[in-house]
């Protein structure tokens, strides 16, 4: 499903408040809210209003658990890493247990090694079944999500559920949820806003199914909800 927006503002508003109703939901009737987050700069106005006292005190945070899509695989103190861009603008703000946060990231390990040691992780919290309650997922010009690029091998995963892979044109390491393990989710949001995202979407949502160069067609959620949080611009009403 597609829904459009008259811009950002309103598009962060409905984000978080899906945030807040999900996570109240979880919590009330398992007992926790697992929720993947996203990264880029999308998502940033979203977590400042999460963090906000209009939002913040409306989630027993001592229960949410906080996984993540992607990670560029740098240090969690540089300004490139996911992992940063989240504290700064939210985690640092809202009463969350420093044991209920899994970054994509670790000194003194391989990409790959880590990659199964997060599986562990995330299997350690949802078991078995995989289901995340939450998974925030923004989409890049070109139609990728997550670290789940155009043309790369790891499109054509379907056994594990986090991989890493050096990323060629980037020059650098990536580590991502694959798209089974995203597919599992109970309700799936895609951020997407701005002129740059018009192509990509008409694709993506409209056009012929070719996931090799339009990544996010691949997530096609099981049994949970996809959602497509946009604007005008990138819906091309405007």
């Amino acid at each position: 499903m597609v829904q459009v927006y008259n811009n950002t503002d309103e598009i962060n508003t409905k984000a978080a408040d899906l945030f807040t109703e999900l996570a109240q939901k979880a919590i009330a009737s398992k007992g926790k809210f697992t929720a993947v987050l996203t990264g880029g700069s999308s998502p940033a106005g979203i977590y400042k209003l999460l963090a906000s006292d209009a939002y913040k005190n409306k989630i027993d945070w001592s229960k949410v658990y906080i996984f993540w899509g992607d990670e560029r695989w740098v240090p969690l103190n540089d300004d490139l890493s996911n992992a940063k861009m989240s504290y700064s603008t939210l985690l640092s703000h809202v009463p969350i247990p420093q044991e209920n946060i899994f970054e994509m990231y670790k000194d003194g390990v391989t990409p790959e090694a880590y990659a199964v040691e997060y599986e562990k992780s995330i299997k350690t919290v949802l078991g078995e079944e995989g289901k995340f309650d939450l998974i925030l997922l923004g989409m890049g010009d070109d139609g990728h999500t997550a670290s789940l690029f155009p043309g790369e091998a790891v499109l054509q995963e379907q056994t594990k559920w986090v991989d890493a892979y050096y990323l060629a044109p980037q020059k650098m390491y990536r580590i991502t949820l694959t798209a089974p393990l995203i597919n599992k989710a109970e309700k799936i949001v895609v951020v997407a806003f701005g002129e740059k995202k018009i192509n990509a979407l008409k694709e993506v949502t409209t056009g012929e199914y070719n996931p090799t160069l339009y990544p996010m067609q691949l997530i096609k959620p099981v049994s949970g909800e996809l959602l497509f949080l946009v604007d005008k611009v990138a819906a091309g009403t405007n």
